[in-house]
């Protein structure tokens, strides 16, 4: 496992979280899509490089 998947991966999850508390908090919607989108493309990225 490379160096860069693991932390892409670590990014995604930390952006998963992010979203998930921007949800409970009640943030624009707009802001939430943003990190979401950011958050699946670190993950599927990670992904694709194991």
């Amino acid at each position: 496992m490379s160096k860069s998947a693991v932390a892409l991966i670590f990014v995604g999850l930390f952006l998963a979280g992010g979203v998930i508390s921007f949800w409970k908090q009640k943030l624009p919607k707009g802001v939430i899509a943003v990190v979401a989108i950011g958050a699946v493309m670190c993950l599927g990225t990670g992904l694709m490089r194991l």
